[in-house]
């Protein structure tokens, strides 16, 4: 009798890498999903974060905070995954600074960037009255 060797995978073999891939999957996506809403969140950082120096040095000069991002600042107020950008405040409270609204359904509430007078710091937040999950905040500002 001839030997005949084994040419192929058995579907034993079969049924367990498509197990392991399942297995895998499960895992991913949703790690996938968070990681795609932590990048739509740091778009909103980006254009709070650039906002920082001009009003910093609108502040210094004229003493006043600024009522119009675009024209005293220069800066956006919107993105592909930020509706709005509005001033939140003035000089006359303790702190004053910026909100960004979210597009993404996904991703409801608005991420703050705010300046404090009497420290002279800038600090990232959660919108007090904003529902945004904090997992997708990055360190900064949970």
């Amino acid at each position: 009798m001839k030997n005949q060797n084994q040419k192929g995978f058995t579907l034993i073999e079969l049924m367990i890498v498509v197990a392991i891939i399942g297995i895998l999957a499960a895992v991913a996506i949703p790690a996938y999903s968070d990681y795609l809403k932590r990048s739509k969140v740091a778009e909103a950082v980006s254009l709070l974060s650039g906002l920082k120096t001009p009003t910093e040095e609108w502040y210094g000069s004229t003493g006043e905070w600024p009522d119009i991002i675009t024209t005293d600042l220069g800066g956006k107020i919107k993105g592909k995954y930020v509706s709005n950008i509005e001033i939140v405040g003035d000089e006359t409270n303790a702190d004053a600074g910026f909100s960004a609204t979210m597009i993404d359904t996904k991703i409801t509430g608005k991420l703050q960037l705010m300046y404090n007078f009497d420290d002279k710091v800038w600090t990232c937040q959660s919108d007090t009255n904003s529902v945004m999950d904090p997992a997708f905040l990055p360190t900064a500002c949970k």
